[in-house]
């Protein structure tokens, strides 16, 4: 799929800045008291766009999604994909599992009530008569919906949506990609998913015994600093270690003989990046924003994660490949993801960080020096504060 710019808002810039140390209580971490916001935020945030699903799987038969513990129905009315809240009002029965009865509308299972999909408001009561009182007197909630990337976003909030751009990736909105991706429900909450795709020692561990590795010396540690750009958290690393000599333990070192391409600090240091890369002048190759976006930029690619809460215990697991060329190479690299890749680093490289969410059970826990990535991103959710989904939510999605 190869995706052509589109012009955003302008948006400003700020100067890259240090991220200051963790306070020696936030050091600590025996418990999320700290972070009071990010403590409270099981379900995710509201008043930002989400991907939900691929626009490729939605057509006329309604397909239930659940986003931040709400559910959710999406429909497609020719060209344009519409979510409603999935509840009919009459007795909570799904909508999802009803039909089009009707152009336009979607209609209960139960008792024929019809819903208009741009509005929500109930215009028939099938089973009372044109003339029931009922008509027109209900209505479900409906949720302001984009299409882009071939991702269907939905918008989570109250008001008016800002434009889905502002929670883009500049560099996806203003050049024309190629990409491959992938779309999963996984086991654990969304802020583990998060954690980890930011989290500064796992990959040196856990990843080395992926296949997508196997060529790649990754460091045996780092010292590393967190840096704002913009929307932006960027680990930076300062010092690169590729062994370390443990007293009484012995050496511990990723390098093996067959392994001979070190992993760029930055993406720009190799000096043949992609010229899209190359201008975006990243200090380090690992960036998270809010809601829960990370950036993984290499010099010749950009791999994606969105964390997007699907309830308390699980998290859409959203992975975008994305290279800025086109025409031959770009063909190159669909046919490369297809056949490869998509299994490789979408499927089992991922599926080792999918494993540690599902485990995971914390707080209470005890944080390392390396965890400054960690505090670096709570803290980020703390100063920002953005609104908190409801745990749980309403039933009529209000």
């Amino acid at each position: 799929m190869t995706a052509q710019p589109m012009p955003a808002e302008a948006r400003r810039r700020p100067a890259t800045r240090r991220d200051p140390q963790p306070p020696a209580a936030a050091q600590a971490g025996n418990d999320w008291s700290s972070w009071p916001v990010y403590e409270a935020a099981e379900l995710g945030f509201r008043n930002y766009w989400y991907p939900v699903q691929w626009a490729d799987r939605i057509g006329t038969k309604p397909v239930p999604v659940t986003l931040c513990g709400e559910r959710l129905v999406l429909i497609r009315d020719g060209e344009e994909i519409h979510a409603l809240h999935d509840r009919c009002p009459h007795r909570g029965v799904p909508l999802s599992l009803g039909r089009r009865q009707y152009p336009g509308t979607i209609s209960c299972p139960y008792h024929g009530w019809t819903y208009r999909l741009d509005s929500g408001q109930m215009c028939a009561a099938l089973t009372d008569g044109p003339g029931s009182p009922i008509n027109n007197r209900v209505s479900v909630r409906t949720y302001p919906v984009r299409q882009r990337f071939g991702l269907v976003f939905v918008y989570l909030g109250d008001g008016d949506p800002h434009p889905l751009e502002q929670d883009l990736p500049d560099e996806l909105v203003n050049n024309a990609f190629v990409m491959g991706g992938r779309s999963d429900i996984r086991s654990g909450n969304w802020r583990f998913a998060a954690e980890n795709g930011f989290d500064e020692g796992h990959a040196k561990y856990l990843h080395n015994t992926a296949l997508w590795r196997m060529f790649k010396v990754m460091p045996a540690w780092n010292v590393t600093r967190i840096v704002e750009d913009g929307p932006w958290l960027i680990r930076v690393q300062d010092e690169v270690h590729w062994e370390a000599d443990f007293p009484g333990v012995g050496t511990w070192t990723n390098k093996r003989w067959w392994r001979r391409l070190p992993l760029p600090d930055a993406p720009g240091n190799t000096g043949d990046a992609n010229p899209v890369i190359a201008a975006m002048d990243l200090p380090g190759f690992v960036s998270i924003r809010l809601p829960g976006l990370l950036r993984v930029a290499y010099p010749h690619f950009i791999h994606y994660e969105w964390y997007v809460p699907v309830d308390a215990d699980s998290v859409r697991y959203v992975q975008l490949m994305v290279r800025f060329e086109e025409g031959v190479k770009a063909t190159w690299f669909k046919a490369k993801y297809l056949a490869a890749i998509r299994w490789l680093f979408h499927g089992q490289f991922t599926a080792q960080d999918a494993w540690m969410v599902d485990v995971m059970d914390a707080p209470p826990e005890k944080l390392y020096r390396p965890d400054l990535s960690l505090t670096a991103w709570r803290r980020l959710v703390e100063r920002v504060a953005p609104a908190v989904q409801r745990n749980p939510p309403s039933k009529d999605g209000r």
